[in-house]
């Protein structure tokens, strides 16, 4: 009959201390939000600056109506170049919303992935328009394999270097999936 009083009672001390770290609004407080915005997340206060800009919200079946057409490479041969839809060409530097799954590509870089690692691009399940390169404002922070998170960054697109990605969102911050 202790054993629920006991459960009770730590958890009830529990949220106690974490309301001690937290304001009454659900923020963290201000010495918090710039170690979180260094690492690559971002608060959610209503007088961030960063959040107000309106962003687009990209989606992965717009990323997907991508067309290929053959060219030379000086290195590589015939290589299929990405030809981008008039939609994301005018997102080209924007700042943009996106939402998927972080795929590790070395021990300093992530990827956004629209699948999951076990069935991403490098396992010859899906296409290069799966995938986003990463570059996150003030250095990367630690994210899981398969962690969702929505990211908000600017929006950049490469036609033409086939050595890179495609898509890329740069100066990125983690807004939702920490």
């Amino acid at each position: 009959m202790r054993k629920p009083y006991i459960l009770v009672t730590v958890l009830v001390t529990a949220l106690l201390v974490l309301e001690t770290f937290y304001d009454s609004k659900g923020k963290t407080p201000e010495t918090n939000n710039a170690k979180l915005e260094k690492a690559g997340f971002v608060s959610f206060s209503s007088d961030n600056a960063f959040m107000q800009k309106n962003p687009d919200t990209l989606t992965w079946k717009l990323l997907g109506e991508i067309k290929f057409l053959k060219k030379q490479d000086k290195v590589y041969g015939e290589v299929q170049f990405p030809v981008i839809n008039t939609k994301l060409k005018q997102t080209q530097k924007k700042r943009i919303v996106m939402s998927g799954f972080i795929v590790p590509i070395d021990n300093k870089s992530y990827a956004l992935s629209k699948n999951v690692f076990a069935s991403c691009f490098f396992c010859g399940k899906s296409g290069p328009e799966t995938i986003m390169g990463i570059k996150f404002r003030g250095g990367n922070p630690k994210l899981r394999t398969d962690q969702y998170v929505t990211l908000e960054g600017t929006f950049r697109y490469n036609d033409s270097n086939v050595d890179d990605w495609i898509y890329h969102i740069e100066d990125a911050v983690i807004v939702k999936g920490k």
